[in-house]
């Protein structure tokens, strides 16, 4: 589990691909330190699994169901990634309940940047939307977001100046593809009220 507090913005250093799966290698600063070979890491909202560990850089395989649900697989050497370890189960608790279980892509429709703030419209498939309500959680590239406008097809998330300078949201523009995760309590909720129907 995760909160969707970013712990770090990382750089994918290499990227190993194979006919349907990869293997990205990732330089960090912190986030290294207590991982081992095995832990889950979130690397850009995907909950991952750690393969190779030496001194700043990690390595995670992604697999050919990863790629397909994930933006993982367009990302290219140099890119930035948002990297957060697991929640131990003596911490805080700040974001909202995370699991790494991205629900589908969406793209970035729009960028409004204003003096102190960045508003990004994120159109997503329907069957997500349908999680999405304002004042909500959302989890995009692996942070936790509140969701600050809803459309039919699109949402919206104001992102302050701490965030766009500790995570990859600072440097998105119209069309690029991000990771998106719904809350989880929306869906338990859909699926009992549908069992007492």
């Amino acid at each position: 589990m995760f909160t969707g507090i970013v712990e770090e913005m990382a750089s994918i250093v290499a990227i190993d691909k194979g006919d349907e799966s990869a293997r990205l290698s990732i330089k960090a600063t912190g986030v290294t330190e207590g991982l081992g070979i095995g832990d889950s890491i979130s690397v850009a909202g995907a909950c991952l699994t750690v393969t190779d560990l030496e001194g700043d850089a990690f390595s995670v395989d992604v697999i050919s169901e990863t790629l397909r649900r994930t933006a993982l697989g367009s990302y290219s050497t140099g890119d930035g990634v948002n990297v957060e370890r697991a929640m131990p189960a003596s911490g805080r608790f700040d974001g909202h309940i995370v699991q790494g279980h991205v629900d589908a892509t969406g793209s970035v429709v729009g960028v409004d940047d204003s003096p102190g703030q960045r508003t990004l419209r994120v159109e997503a498939p329907g069957e997500l939307m349908a999680y999405i309500v304002e004042k909500g959680s959302v989890t995009v590239d692996g942070v936790s977001l509140t969701v600050a406008g809803v459309g039919e097809s699109w949402f919206e998330v104001a992102l302050i100046p701490h965030t766009l300078e500790v995570t990859t949201l600072g440097r998105n523009e119209v069309g690029d593809k991000v990771n998106l995760e719904a809350d989880i309590l929306a869906k338990y909720v859909e699926r009992l009220v549908g069992r007492n129907v």
